[in-house]
């Protein structure tokens, strides 16, 4: 059996994109692996946070991953900050990480582009920290989307770079690139990919938008002039977006789109997506109310923290061991 780790930041809504492209396909993995499932809070504080919405959006990211399918008693799911090894792990991890190569992290040259001189230095050891998370778990595949491959790489440097220098304790993981997973497109920037960190609320689908604004946002989603549903990725990336996510949700072919809607147009193809994204979020939206403010949701946390701590702990204790940190 395999070991799977993945970790969400808490920084707003999940959107359609997270859940098409990422979180239905956790589902699959809790069937056949041992899974561990993070809301990565000390991540999301590299860069500031109102306390009250970190809190807020940390049990609102977890209540979305049981809604989505994720099953307490198949998957550890767990809240970063209480388990301390994460951040204990973290700092070692920036020990024997290189200032160059930190500096060479995409995500941080754009993010640290935007902010001038005052750059907090948590953007900057976020990858090390980022492996702690993985490494705690001797994690064989990271499910990740290719804008994470290159944090991923490093981790995999850092792990080879410890086991050389103090002996074997961490697992090389490997990189689980997702594979049927919808690539969600902006619906105002068809060109760009889906963030709920989007200025424009139009752009958006959250998982958590009531049917009107479903509604209100599909019909509002750029297409082009021609009025023909047919994929088309470089010259009608609007239309060819919507059939991604009516195929994603579906399982047709873009073929098979294309022929039920010969000659109906633009307007009843965003209707009818529309009322498909309704149809298939309304069931997430009904546990997620159930969960969010009950004792059930504390619940779970609660014994994901401590069945992820319990193994947490043992590495953690096994690289302070191998570097002179602890007594035998």
């Amino acid at each position: 059996m395999s070991v799977i780790f993945s970790g969400i930041q808490p920084s707003g809504e999940l959107t359609l994109g997270n859940y098409l492209g990422a979180l239905r396909n956790f589902l699959d993995y809790q069937d056949t692996d041992e899974c561990y499932y993070c809301v990565v809070n000390q991540h999301a504080i590299t860069v500031p946070q109102d306390p009250k919405e970190l809190f807020t959006n940390t049990r609102r990211l977890a209540a979305l991953y049981l809604a989505a399918g994720l099953d307490p008693k198949r998957v550890t799911l767990f809240v970063q900050s209480e388990v301390p090894e994460h951040v204990r792990l973290g700092w070692i991890m920036t020990t024997i990480s290189c200032v160059g190569e930190l500096e060479r992290m995409t995500q941080y040259k754009d993010k640290s582009q935007k902010r001038g001189d005052s750059i907090p230095a948590g953007l900057l050891t976020y990858p090390p920290l980022m492996a702690a998370d993985i490494l705690l778990y001797q994690t064989n595949y990271v499910p990740v989307g290719e804008d994470q491959k290159q944090h991923l790489e490093l981790t995999r440097d850092l792990a080879q770079r410890f086991n050389r220098v103090y002996g074997e304790v961490f697992t090389i993981p490997e990189i689980k690139l997702s594979v049927g997973g919808a690539r969600v497109m902006s619906l105002q920037e068809p060109t760009k990919k889906m963030s709920k960190s989007d200025d424009n609320q139009m752009a958006t689908i959250r998982l958590l938008d009531d049917e009107e604004t479903i509604l209100k946002k599909l019909k509002r989603a750029q297409t082009d002039s021609e009025n023909s549903v047919h994929y088309d990725k470089e010259n009608k990336p609007g239309i060819s977006n919507l059939m991604g996510i009516y195929a994603a949700i579906t399982k047709d072919s873009y073929e098979t789109i294309e022929q039920r809607y010969v000659g109906q147009g633009y307007g009843t193809f965003k209707k009818d997506v529309a009322e498909l994204l309704i149809d298939t979020l309304r069931p997430l939206q009904e546990r997620y109310n159930e969960l969010i403010d009950s004792p059930e949701l504390d619940h779970i946390l609660d014994e994901g923290a401590a069945k992820a701590r319990e193994k947490a702990s043992k590495t953690y204790r096994d690289v302070e061991l191998a570097m002179g940190l602890h007594r035998k």
